[in-house]
């Protein structure tokens, strides 16, 4: 299994993959390195072109738009070739798809020397459910992507997806169906969703991808106290989503920049986006809404990848190429959560996979000044956009590094976004990487020649007698507070065989 979470052996990151995404509010460039599995962004850029606005008035992209984004796509080019980016992914959705001057348009795309596809929109919906398939290993439900064009709806279960559909609902035309009134707009999308019966009959929560929704997200993560800042990952109740929903659908877009600091794009986009958003959780009722940053552009990625990459565990992946280069990689991390397997009292998979990333998060962290070295481990684990974790786990994650950098209380935010006892737990697996490395450095030697056992309400530290000199005070110190965060007295014996040590 090891070899399956494994990221290649590091190197110096370059970029080396880019998707340029020609949508309907805006035109941007991701550029990306790192790990196939979890890359990284190495540069995103974006233009508010906005292709789509006249689209409900003329049917057509206008002259002003269209020049905007061609200028943004040159400069997209200049970077890519001093970069030296060839693998290039360039895609075109609803504005070029629906306008009736979308063929022209491509066509001076490609004068520039760019390669652009028109996504149907079922392939549109498709390739942003396989992003979030990619962030979420293990989903089902309905992803809902909101750009400025379209809304794509799609089920996905079984890292598949399957059935799929584009609805001309994107917030740049939100506002004209809304100007009609209340009773119309919300009849508009009824029928259109009620079309699309099965979305209402696949169980599981709303994937929530798009700009506007990270703006929903963050509102609601503000207005609650919520401790964090990404909304990525989040999970919110339907009930709470609809009564932020039924605030928002009247609020002011100048109030919402100012109070909420939000993009005057999004400000302006959001009360509409929340009229939609109360339509869809009655119509297609689903047990939670889950916001994922990632979508089309990291599913065109997915799509693309071999299948032993996508079976390759993502957080893992990417926490490795992360520490590999600081000290941290998944073999020594592998190493050590067998010496501490003994007072690791999780259960199942999913434990020992924050275990491990932990560990490899807690050894980059020791590389670091003690000044800086608890506040940046904080930020790794809640902050850093992991993938393949939710908000508990960054919880647990940062539980972790506070056993291994700091002193073993939980902090308050900590409570706020998982149960106590499995942040008790975690903490616990941080202190014993503390002891791990207190030890002998982590070496490979100090650990064959000792071991960590549970023994009839005692934590037992032993030695074999080559590695007698490493006792210490300090040693002795973190063996006991590591003893009593479990609740449990400490020992260290020298000498005896450990299968010896009494049960």
């Amino acid at each position: 299994m090891i070899a399956e979470w494994s990221a290649p052996r590091w190197a110096p990151p370059s970029p080396d993959r880019a998707v340029i995404d020609i949508g309907s509010n805006t035109v941007r460039l991701v550029v990306y390195s790192g790990a196939q599995r979890a890359p990284d962004v190495w540069l995103n850029e974006k233009v508010a072109a906005r292709l789509g606005r006249d689209l409900a008035d003329t049917g057509r992209i206008s002259d002003k738009a269209a020049d905007m984004a061609l200028v943004a796509l040159r400069r997209f080019g200049a970077l890519l070739s001093g970069l030296g980016v060839r693998q290039v992914e360039v895609v075109a959705t609803a504005a070029a798809r629906d306008a009736t001057n979308g063929g022209e348009f491509l066509d001076k795309v490609r004068a520039l020397g760019l390669e652009p596809r028109l996504l149907t929109g079922e392939e549109e919906a498709r390739a942003s459910a396989c992003g979030v398939i990619s962030a979420f290993p293990g989903a089902h439900g309905v992803v809902a992507d909101l750009g400025g064009g379209s809304l794509e709806l799609v089920s996905i279960e079984g890292e598949q997806a399957h059935q799929g559909v584009s609805l001309p609902l994107g917030t740049l035309r939100l506002g004209a169906l809304r100007k009609r009134g209340a009773g119309p707009f919300k009849d508009t999308v009824h029928q259109a969703l009620a079309q699309e019966g099965w979305a209402a009959a696949h169980p599981g929560p709303l994937y929530m991808v798009g700009g506007t929704w990270r703006a929903f997200a963050r509102f609601a993560m503000q207005l609650l106290g919520h401790p964090l800042h990404d909304p990525h990952g989040l999970e919110m109740g339907v009930e709470e989503a609809d009564r932020i929903a039924r605030d928002l659908v009247r609020a002011d877009p100048a109030k919402l920049k100012e109070d909420a600091d939000l993009p005057t794009m999004r400000a302006v986009s959001l009360p509409d986006a929340a009229a939609l958003l109360r339509v869809m959780l009655a119509e297609l009722q689903p047990t939670a809404l889950v916001f994922s940053s990632w979508g089309l552009r990291e599913g065109l990625l997915h799509q693309k990848l071999p299948p032993l990459a996508r079976r390759q565990d993502p957080l893992l992946v990417g926490v490795s190429h992360f520490t590999a280069p600081r000290g941290g990689s998944i073999s020594r991390a592998a190493t050590i959560a067998g010496w501490t397997a003994d007072v690791a009292r999780g259960e199942g998979a999913y434990s020992e996979r924050l275990r491990l990333a932990a560990i490899m998060l807690a050894l980059a962290a020791a590389r670091l000044e003690p000044n800086i070295r608890s506040r940046h481990a904080r930020d790794w684990a809640l902050e850093k956009r992991w993938i393949g974790l939710d908000m508990g786990g960054r919880a647990r994650l940062a539980a972790a590094l506070v056993g291994a950098c700091d002193k073993p209380a939980l902090p308050p935010e900590l409570l706020a976004l998982a149960d106590e006892p499995l942040l008790r737990e975690a903490l616990g697996w941080g202190l014993a990487v503390r002891l791990c490395r207190r030890l002998g450095g982590g070496s490979r030697l100090s650990l064959a020649g000792s071991a960590l056992r549970v023994r009839d309400g005692k934590l037992v530290l032993w030695f074999d007698p080559s590695q007698a000199d490493l006792v210490a005070d300090t040693v002795r110190a973190d063996l006991a507070t590591l003893a009593k965060w479990l609740g449990m007295s400490p020992e260290i014996v020298v000498g005896e065989k450990v299968a010896a040590l009494p049960i």
